[in-house]
C-alpha cells in the first residue's frame, strides 16, 4: 500500500493559489486513475483507494489547514496501515524556480509549514517527498506569493508541471523513490 498526500489549504478563497499544487497534482492523478476523492470517517482528509497493475495507492488532500497536514497524515497512516516510507507528500517550494520537480525519501522542512507540521507529527523526516517548485520572489512577502495565484504565463505552463509531477507520482509508486529520481531531478526536463 502506497499513500501519496497532496498538501494545499482547504477552502475557495485558496483553490488555484501557489500553496494547493500538491491539491492539483493529486486531483490530477484522481482525475487519471478515474477514482473519486472523498470525505471518510474518522480521518480529516478527502481520500480514494485506486489500484493499478495490482498496487494499492491511496490518494488523498488533508482538510485541515497546511500548519495542520501532521495530524491528517497520522491519521491516513493509520487507517491504511502504512509506514513512513510508504507516504509521499506532494507541495510547493519557493527554493525551486517554477516548474522545477525534485523527489527525493528524507531531509529537513526548509521552513515549508505543511511539513514541518509532517515531520512533527511523526516525529522524524524520513519520508518521501515532491517539492514542485513555485519560485521565489524578489519583491514580495513570502507567505502573501504563497496564497497569490498564478500569473497567465505561469498557467500556460501549469497543465504540463501537474502531469509531470503527477508520473513521478506514478513512477514512485510503481518503481521507488531511486527510479523517480533519476527520471525526474534532472535540471534539463
Amino acid at each position: 500500500m502506497k499513500l501519496i498526500v497532496g498538501l494545499g489549504n482547504p477552502g475557495l478563497q485558496y483553490a488555484g493559489s501557489r500553496h494547493n499544487i500538491g491539491f492539483e497534482v493529486v486531483k490530477h492523478l484522481a482525475k487519471t486513475w478515474k477514482v473519486v476523492l472523498k470525505k471518510e470517517k474518522g480521518i480529516r482528509a478527502l481520500s480514494a483507494k485506486a489500484n493499478f497493475d495490482s498496487l494499492d495507492v491511496i490518494l488523498a488532500l488533508p482538510l485541515t489547514f497546511m500548519n495542520l497536514s501532521g495530524e491528517a497524515v497520522r491519521l491516513l497512516l493509520k487507517k491504511y496501515k502504512a509506514q513512513a516510507s510508504d507516504l509521499l507528500v506532494v507541495y510547493d517550494d519557493l527554493d525551486l524556480e517554477f516548474g522545477r520537480i525534485k523527489i527525493r525519501s528524507s531531509g529537513v522542512s526548509a521552513g515549508h509549514r505543511g511539513v514541518e507540521s509532517i515531520i512533527g507529527t511523526l516525529k522524524g523526516n524520513d519520508f518521501n517527498r515532491i517539492r514542485v517548485g513555485i519560485g521565489r520572489p524578489a519583491d514580495k512577502d513570502a507567505s502573501d506569493f504563497v496564497l497569490s495565484r498564478f500569473n497567465r504565463r505561469e498557467k500556460a505552463d501549469l497543465p504540463g508541471i501537474i502531469d509531470r509531477a503527477s508520473r513521478c507520482c506514478k513512477e514512485w509508486a510503481e518503481e521507488g523513490v531511486v527510479c523517480a529520481m533519476n527520471s525526474f531531478n534532472r535540471k534539463d526536463i
